[in-house]
């Protein structure tokens, strides 16, 4: 009797790291940044910076990207296509009031890794993907103060999505070391976070380590 194909096994969910909103002091920030990407898996950083110019962003890049792309992990800016493509990151991160996606793809040309926000909607999401986007981002599943959230996802949508579309998804909002497993389980190929990390009692690199840890064992 022929055995039935055994699916292969779902890589693990991989931490996506966000910066801070604001970045003083930006050699020390990237001191910071080094060591916390040394201290576990990290797939991908991305530089989101609020209320700050074009010089500002593109600055941070310059100093920030170096750090990452030396330990293999891939830099995605928030918002700006233009910026960018202008400054050589890997990819671009848009939200439904920014650029579209479209508009994303003829800027960063057709290798540049393009994630989309798609709230607690699998009919965005549905769109992103097939209009090609590299991943989709759904959240905030729990309360952050990082920024201003309007939706409240459950898991069960990471569930549906990934039993359903190939396109990677990014589980975002309020996610720590004590909630990134269940959110692993549920379905989400990449975990983001930004205030559990950079605001941990014991710094970001025990913040790294821990979430590496509890990601490596969701399953």
């Amino acid at each position: 009797m022929a055995r039935e194909p055994v699916a292969p096994p779902r890589p693990p969910c991989a931490l996506y790291l966000i910066t801070p909103p604001a970045i003083p002091d930006l050699p020390a920030f990237a001191r910071t940044l080094g060591e916390a990407l040394d201290a576990g898996a990290v797939a991908a950083l991305q530089i989101r910076l609020k209320e700050v110019d074009d010089a500002a962003v593109l600055a941070a890049v310059a100093v920030l990207k170096p750090v990452a792309a030396a330990r293999g992990v891939a830099v995605i800016l928030n918002d700006r296509p233009d910026l960018a493509a202008r400054s050589g990151c890997d990819g671009v991160h848009v939200g439904q009031g920014d650029a579209s996606y479209a508009e994303a793809r003829r800027t960063m040309g057709p290798d540049a890794m393009i994630g989309v926000t798609c709230h607690d909607s699998r009919e965005l999401a549905m769109e992103a993907a097939e209009a090609g986007a590299d991943y989709v981002a759904f959240g905030a599943f729990f309360p952050t103060t990082t920024k201003e959230t309007a939706h409240r996802p459950e898991p069960e949508i990471l569930t549906i999505w990934q039993e359903t579309v190939e396109t990677p998804c990014v589980a975002i909002g309020g996610i720590t070391a004590a909630n990134a497993a269940d959110l692993a389980r549920a379905g989400a190929d990449f975990v983001a976070v930004s205030g559990a990390v950079w605001g941990h009692p014991d710094g970001p690199a025990a913040a790294v380590r821990e979430l590496d840890q509890v990601l490596a064992g969701a399953f």
